[in-house]
């Protein structure tokens, strides 16, 4: 346990707690056992660091990578057990979608040290639903997306905007600090998404993580081997490309040389592991139960990365404002324009867009990029990136 703890004292050290993510608030500290999703490189490791090293005592915590080379002949139950006896009080667990068995020692861990407070975290969606079964009446579990626009603004430019609702920006809203934000809302669409940005080497990064999503996380979890992941990344270069994507499952099995039912399983599974997002429409009424309407990668900085030329830029401004506005409210296709949210209609387009689309509607707006303010039933769509 030396070494593990000699590890996590070095993070802590290094980790800055000058600007906590969105969510950081938003979570329950006090509840003992608390799992934190998103996908690959979206800041979680970062975010169990800053709760150490800003709220407790690091003494009473310990910080451990499931990667490493302990577990290779120690179990999380056997440290739990040992770092209670040494006084412990919180323990940090990250990658836990890596370790077999994840589920059943939490619980036993949850079960056997009531003065234990346990923060797990995994990259993987996939496996943590799985194994949130057995933990259902123990776990909390929050979900962790990419920054938004409002936190690009406040972690790499020191511009702090304040969060806005729909309504708030349906009234047209001020923001008087952010008096010329298309230069930087055009860098955020292009490298603004991952926290990672400030350390360098961004494009490779994020290729990185693409591949090792789709060609490691993905085939481990279903069970897939090599030549699977290289088709799913072959349908991720096909989205990418699309203006956008409507998803034919026929003509891509075709393509890709599988059947029609294994597209539709390529698409879930890219979608929970945080590289894609479907558009649904409201068939059932019940949020992710609709016919999917359209394909997007998860956000513009994996559009432009996969990209050959620069990527369609319809494709980008829907992209931008799914992204941003899915996470607070429930998003679905609409059959007369682009989006529907909350029975509001909205359509996305450049600054030339008219209001044909919309006209005679209630509730409906057109949003427009490459435009600073709006007006009545006009919005710009930099906006959207300040909803959290």
């Amino acid at each position: 346990m030396d070494k593990l703890l000699d590890y996590y004292y070095k993070l802590i050290r290094e980790v800055s707690v000058n600007y906590q993510r969105y969510i950081y608030s938003g979570i329950n500290w006090k509840n003992r056992l608390i799992g934190i999703t998103g996908a690959r490189g979206v800041g979680k490791t970062t975010l169990m660091l800053q709760h150490i090293k800003k709220d407790l005592r690091p003494e009473d915590s310990i910080y451990v990578t499931v990667e490493d080379f302990y577990f290779s002949t120690h179990n999380l139950l056997d440290l739990a057990d040992a770092f209670v006896k040494r006084g412990g009080k919180y323990m940090f667990v990250d990658e836990i979608h890596k370790y077999e068995g994840w589920s059943r020692e939490l619980k036993l861990i949850y079960d056997y040290h009531p003065e234990l407070n346990v923060v797990f975290s995994g990259s993987s969606i996939l496996d943590i639903n799985k194994g949130v079964a057995d933990l259902s009446r123990r776990s909390v579990m929050y979900k962790m997306q990419g920054l938004s626009f409002r936190e690009y603004l406040k972690m790499f430019n020191n511009i702090d905007v304040p969060v806005l609702s729909l309504q708030d920006i349906m009234a047209h809203v001020e923001i008087p600090v952010l008096a010329h934000p298309l230069p930087l809302f055009a860098d955020y669409l292009k490298r603004g998404y991952y926290p990672f940005m400030r350390d360098g080497d961004y494009a490779l990064r994020l290729q990185q993580i693409i591949s090792h999503t789709l060609e490691s996380d993905i085939p481990l979890y279903a069970g897939m081997n090599v030549s699977t992941g290289r088709k799913m990344k072959r349908l991720m270069a096909i989205i990418a490309q699309s203006v956008p994507f409507k998803p034919n499952f026929t003509t891509l099995a075709t393509v890709l040389g599988v059947s029609r039912n294994n597209v539709a399983d390529y698409c879930l599974y890219i979608e929970e592991a945080g590289l894609i997002a479907q558009l649904r429409d409201d068939t059932g009424g019940v949020r992710g139960l609709g016919k999917v309407e359209k394909v997007f990668l998860e956000n513009t900085n994996l559009l432009y990365n996969m990209s050959d030329e620069a990527p369609n830029v319809g494709n980008v401004r829907e992209t931008v404002f799914f992204n941003q506005t899915r996470l607070k409210y429930n998003v679905i296709s609409s059959k007369v324009a682009d989006f529907e949210i909350d029975g509001m209609t909205f359509e996305v387009g450049g600054k030339n867009k008219t209001q044909k689309q919309i006209q005679g509607l209630d509730n409906a707006f057109v949003v427009k990029d490459d435009i600073e303010y709006g007006h009545d039933k006009i919005l710009p769509l930099w906006k959207f990136g300040l909803l959290y």
